[in-house]
């Protein structure tokens, strides 16, 4: 089941009305039932490698807090390893394994048979997979205390709002929350149904409409312009953006209602300064998650500078794995590696050039410097996500820095962009802004006072966001990006 989807519009209020009026011991079974039953919906038989997963780490547990042995926990641990990262592995990875290998022993002159098995991609199972392990992992550290009830452990995992495509939840945040019983507050569901309103907005109104224009360029490289690749680029950055966060903002405005409070999974990435800062923004649950679970563990920055940019090498290559079984997010997370490190290898000599031209003493034109850099850069490393292939990517790229002859109306007229359509992308975007800055601004200490001071002008912004939403809301069906992960 998917939020932009008809079922979860009649599904969610149901679980709603349940979680208020059933008695508290009553609650945590229902969200339960209703978790598996939303990650059946499309995929039944597939329930049965979530229940596997959560049966074996939550046994694991229970035998490693149990035990002083050391080879013991390490055995244990790695038993979950091997069964949660083995399923990944197995139906995420085992086909793009099997051809990389088949094709590097065909490119020596070697000859095997092709073994590919083209299983289905169990949804969410990159996050619910990570949330897992970071439990197991803290067991095993003495972090946290292990849960004795399976069922609460098991609504941890697959709890339905994050389920699919995150945050991906750290146990010590969010099962003490499915614990309590969370009566009706009506400021928890007015700012939930906030979060949820934005999110549907940024999906429907904003990425779906961008997607067919992305989509014009990208499933035709070869007739692709320049100007097209630049455009159809840029307008990706805002299509997963708002595809992605919309997703996070309609998750954390369901566990809101419920008075449940998931992480904060984005903070206004663009606005970042430097490609480390963007990835302090962007993904918050991934990025700290690789630097708790891999970074750290390999050494971080404890084991000389070298070592450092090792480290920081391996992380973001795993990172570009996670995110798909193509080559394409491999050289997407390399080239975020890359830019890491050329970030550290540069910043004093970027310092001291800035110091030396006189711009550094104008602050405000040195953050929009590095902001547009910065913006550049990972644009230009969305290509690399977005192109179905590496050869298609490198074909993109050809057209962007060769094919520059095309006149503005013709592209426009490839990408299918009438008049009508980039005025309702212009305006989708400049209402984004002021609608999530307004929100964000909402969460703050003093965001009441102004919710209060200016509540009719905030009333009629957040009317003509329901309004639009409902106007655009005829496709609902429409895939989220990151459920592909």
């Amino acid at each position: 089941m998917t939020f932009n989807s008809w079922e979860f519009l009649i599904f969610y209020p149901l679980v709603l009305l349940l979680y208020f009026l059933l008695p508290k011991k009553a609650k945590w079974p229902m969200l339960l039932v209703a978790s598996y039953f939303f990650y059946a919906f499309y995929q039944p038989a597939l329930l049965l490698l979530i229940v596997l997963t959560t049966l074996i780490s939550w046994l694991a547990s229970r035998q490693m807090e149990k035990t002083e042995n050391k080879t013991a926990r390490k055995l244990w641990l790695a038993l979950t390893l091997i069964v949660c990262l083995g399923v990944l592995f197995f139906y995420k990875y085992f086909d793009f394994l099997s051809l990389s290998a088949y094709s590097l022993v065909r490119l020596f002159g070697g000859e095997v048979p092709l073994v590919t098995l083209h299983l289905i991609l169990p949804v969410g199972v990159s996050f619910y997979t990570f949330q897992t392990l970071s439990y197991v992992i803290d067991i095993y550290r003495g972090d946290i205390e292990s849960e004795k009830n399976f069922f609460f452990y098991a609504l941890f995992v697959s709890f339905f709002p994050q389920l699919v495509a995150g945050p991906i939840e750290r146990p010590s945040n969010l099962i003490p929350q499915l614990k309590d019983p969370h009566p009706w507050q009506k400021n928890d569901f007015i700012k939930g149904a906030k979060h949820m309103l934005v999110g549907f907005f940024k999906k429907i109104v904003v990425a779906d409409t961008i997607s067919v224009y992305v989509d014009a360029v990208y499933h035709n490289p070869e007739g692709a312009t320049g100007l097209g690749v630049l455009l159809a680029t840029m307008l990706f950055a805002v299509q997963i953006y708002c595809d992605f966060s919309g997703y996070t903002d309609i998750a954390i405005g369901c566990a809101r209602i419920m008075g449940i409070r998931l992480m904060k999974n984005f903070d206004h990435p663009y606005h970042a300064q430097s490609i480390k800062e963007f990835w302090s923004r962007w993904h918050i649950s991934l990025s700290t998650w690789f630097r708790d679970y891999l970074y750290i563990p390999l050494g971080g920055n404890r084991k000389g500078k070298a070592r450092r940019y090792l480290n920081l090498f391996i992380v973001f290559l795993v990172s570009g794995l996670w995110h798909g079984a193509n080559w394409t997010f491999v050289l997407w997370g390399a080239l975020h590696g890359i830019y890491q490190i050329t970030g550290h290898l540069t910043i004093s000599f970027r310092n001291r050039l800035l110091e030396k031209t006189g711009v550094a003493k104008h602050r405000t034109l040195v953050r929009v410097i590095r902001t547009l850099i910065t913006f550049l850069l990972v644009d230009f490393a969305w290509l690399f996500f977005r192109a179905r292939t590496v050869t298609e990517a490198f074909t993109l790229i050809k057209q962007l820095f060769t094919s520059w002859h095309t006149p503005l109306a013709e592209v426009f007229q490839g990408m299918g962009i009438t008049l009508v359509g980039a005025l309702t992308v212009l305006i989708g975007i400049l209402t984004l802004v002021v609608i999530d800055h307004l929100l964000h601004y909402e969460d703050t200490e003093d965001g009441s006072d102004a919710l209060v001071k200016n509540g009719a002008f905030i009333f009629v912004i957040w009317v003509i966001l329901l309004l639009w939403v409902l106007l655009l809301s005829k496709g609902l069906s429409s895939t989220f990006i990151y459920f592909q992960f």
